[in-house]
């Protein structure tokens, strides 16, 4: 067990401040997307998203930063985060209220091994790295102003690996949770770890069995000011011990072509007895179609579920493609498949009015 302590501050005022009624989502007391209808499907109070997890991106890993150069210059953290800031009103506008940002990022290059860069916003010891802490606060205070939920996810696979130990696990979460707190954010949400069932999480904490223990752990340590879950691998229900404590379901679409098995995905997560009304949101879906009259988008929405792309550049594309990518192009319009979701989800809101 992680021992605890509390020294959070006294948060300031914020302008967007989300909250939970029922399998709604609201901003400032209203559901989201308040009252519209797509196609016949309600998507009032549904979070649609995108994972945009690289936005405060770096590597430390000197035999691999250059990976990451951009095609006229070399790579640069802040000129990646002043990009993503730059493309946030125009998500906005398109009717996207939230996007997954992570603490340790992701893939660039969508799968696949090995991944020897270092990329994360803590330090071994499970210490904040105030350089990640500036880029994060600049992403945060953005989306406070444009009426933005991001999810803020704390750990990835093949990063965590790098705590010393389950004690700086801990640390981390409790230093994150404090820094929120501080900062007084209350448009944030939070996702523990990306697809804790995993089994390169070299820290059990952080896997299914004991998942349950850092959600009540932030849970208890925010007294019920920070919304917490976690997500598991493509097509998995999450365990019971997780659906039993997290305010908010995560599921993701990733190895689920037939956008009738989304439905079933929902139908299986809703009839678990320990599910207790929720509201679903898929955080993470590497399937498109978008043109098409069933998509797992619209799949989602259809079981009254919010829904989140996950794109990233594939083998031979250009610098244009994907939003997992590094380094990325943060502009909605830079590519077809971009513009398809962007297009999609601006018909089902009517963007931001």
């Amino acid at each position: 067990m992680c021992a605890t302590r509390s020294d959070a501050q006294t948060p300031a005022a914020r302008k967007t401040k989300v909250a939970i009624s029922g399998e709604s989502f609201l901003i400032n007391g209203r559901p989201i997307n308040e009252g519209r209808v797509y196609n016949g499907m309600k998507i009032e109070g549904l979070l649609f998203n995108s994972r945009m997890v690289q936005g405060i991106f770096d590597d430390r890993n000197a035999e691999t930063r250059e990976l990451w150069n951009y095609p006229d210059g070399a790579w640069d953290p802040d000129r990646n985060t002043n990009g993503f800031i730059a493309a946030m009103p125009a998500w906005r506008d398109a009717g996207l209220a939230s996007f997954t940002i992570n603490l340790q990022g992701g893939s660039p290059y969508g799968y696949g091994n090995p991944r020897p860069w270092w990329n994360s916003g803590f330090n071994t010891d499970g210490s904040l790295d105030p350089k990640y802490l500036a880029r994060l606060e600049r992403i945060l205070d953005r989306a406070d102003e444009l009426g933005m939920v991001p999810i803020v996810g704390l750990f990835y696979e093949a990063q965590a690996m790098r705590f010393d130990n389950e004690a700086a696990v801990c640390r981390a979460v409790d230093e994150i949770t404090d820094w929120l707190l501080a900062k007084g954010y209350t448009n944030v949400i939070v996702e523990i770890a990306n697809e804790c069932n995993l089994k390169g999480f070299a820290h059990p904490i952080i896997l299914p069995a004991r998942a349950h223990e850092l959600i009540q752990r932030v849970k208890e340590r925010s007294k019920g000011r920070l919304l917490v879950a976690t997500s598991y691998t493509g097509g998995t229900v999450p365990s019971d011990n997780v659906l039993d404590v997290e305010d908010f379901v995560l599921l993701h679409g990733n190895g689920v072509s037939d956008p009738n098995e989304i439905r079933k995905l929902v139908e299986r997560t809703r009839s678990n007895p320990h599910y207790h009304g929720q509201p679903i949101v898929f955080n993470e879906d590497d399937h498109y179609d978008f043109e098409k009259p069933d998509n797992n988008f619209i799949a989602a929405v259809s079981q009254h579920t919010g829904w989140g792309l996950f794109d990233f550049r594939k083998k031979q594309e250009a610098f244009d493609e994907g939003f997992q990518s590094v380094p990325c192009n943060w502009s909605p319009d830079s590519s077809e498949r971009k513009r398809g979701f962007f297009k999609l989800l601006r018909e089902m809101t009517g963007g931001t009015k």
